[in-house]
This record gives structure tokens, C-alpha cells and sequence, in this order.
């Protein structure tokens, strides 16, 4: 796509989010009323949201692209064909929301194509970078209960496993996290896990981790924590 056009987009989409209150519902809202482009094809439009992600300096700018993205949740095609642009979405993310808004699409394409994503999500497990780390498990549940497809227990936990002793504040959240909600989805398995590796979790995925406990066994974990 011409890059003078992409350029002319983006100009567009700057004036209308500086217009607009800076607020979720306020942009959400914007999302919704279209561009002068809304009516090009979704891959299209994805080749102009992909520039806008790119290459927007404000934030609210940014979260438009992030916003085109969650209204094609329910297309597979879309989905699927997303997944080569928007996995390098990543690299640019560098705080929580964005991470976590990005993980609400990579966990359904997880479902569509799981061995090509958890190939990424590996790569991403290893990573030097704290957001990709923590991409790499939010993107396996996100929230379970949205889930229709649940990867092994097996699976998942080896991800959670390599960060469990993992510096960073927003890994440490991620890890209390996703043992939440894999409690959620397999109660007994990770209780096990939590009791054998109580000592390793860190105080700040404490808490998250063992939200959903019957309170005797939170109180169990606690005493072995001492």
C-alpha cells in the first residue's frame, strides 16, 4: 500500500482521536464510527492499522489499531490471516495494557492454529525482553473462561515453570496469573503444582495464584511459605 496514503490515514486518525476524550469508552465509541477508509477489504485495512501501530506517536492512536483488531474476534478468516502481521505487533509493546489487550487476539488465534503460535509463545518464553515473557503465558488462557479450547495441562505449565523465578515485577504478575486461571481449568493438577513449588513463587504472583483456593488450602500454602 502506497505509503503516502498510509501517511494521509494516519493524519486522518490523529485528528479524530485529538477531537475525541481521551477515555476507553470515548475511543471505543470512535472505533466504531469508521474511517474514511472502513470500507476497504479487512486485510486492507489491517496493511493501514499495521502502519498506525507502527508508527503513531500517541498512545490513543495506537489503541485505534488495537481496537480494529477486537472488533474481528469472532472472524477465524481474519484471524488467521492477521496472524503473520500481527504476531510483530509485540515487538513495539511496552507496558501491561498493551500486552494483555494483544493476548486477548493471540489466545484466539491459539486456538485456530495452536503449533505455529506456541512455536512463537517459545520463542517469546525465552526472551530477554519482559513483555514478550509475559506475553508468552497470558496468551495460553487469558481469561479461561473465554476459552473454548484448552491446551494440555502439561503444555501450559512448562511455560508458567521457566518463569517462576523471573525477576521482573510484570512476569512475576503474569506467572500469579496464569496459575489462577490454570487453577480454574485444572483444580487438582496445579494445586499440586503450587504445593511442591509454594517456596519458589514469589509474593507478587502469591496472592494472584491462589485467589481461587478453598480457603484450607490457602492456609496450607501459607504455613509452608513460612
Amino acid at each position: 500500500m502506497d505509503k503516502k496514503y498510509l501517511k494521509k490515514c494516519l493524519i486522518e486518525i490523529e485528528k479524530r482521536v485529538t477531537e475525541t476524550s481521551k477515555d476507553v469508552p470515548a475511543q471505543r465509541n470512535l472505533s466504531k464510527q469508521g474511517y474514511s477508509f472502513s470500507e476497504l477489504s479487512a486485510l486492507e485495512q489491517l496493511s493501514i492499522w499495521d502502519y498506525i501501530w507502527n508508527n503513531a506517536s500517541d498512545l490513543w492512536t495506537v489503541v485505534q489499531s488495537y481496537f480494529y483488531l477486537e472488533s474481528k474476534t469472532k472472524d477465524k478468516e481474519f484471524l488467521l490471516d492477521s496472524w503473520k502481521t500481527i504476531k510483530h505487533w509485540q515487538k513495539t509493546v511496552d507496558n501491561w495494557g498493551s500486552c494483555d489487550g494483544l493476548s486477548k487476539i493471540y489466545t484466539k488465534i491459539l486456538e485456530l492454529i495452536p503449533e505455529e503460535v506456541l512455536g512463537q509463545l517459545e520463542r517469546w518464553n525465552k526472551s530477554k525482553n519482559l513483555w514478550d515473557r509475559r506475553q508468552s503465558i497470558v496468551s495460553l488462557l487469558y481469561f479461561s473462561r473465554t476459552k473454548k479450547v484448552i491446551l494440555p495441562y502439561d503444555t501450559i505449565i512448562k511455560f508458567i515453570n521457566r518463569l517462576i523465578s523471573d525477576k521482573e515485577y510484570y512476569v512475576q504478575k503474569a506467572v500469579g496469573w496464569s496459575l489462577k486461571e490454570l487453577y480454574n481449568v485444572y483444580p487438582g493438577k496445579t494445586l499440586q503444582y503450587l504445593e511442591k513449588n509454594i517456596k519458589k513463587i514469589s509474593s507478587i504472583a502469591f496472592s494472584p495464584a491462589t485467589e481461587k483456593l478453598e480457603k484450607k488450602n490457602k492456609e496450607t500454602l501459607k504455613k509452608i511459605r513460612k
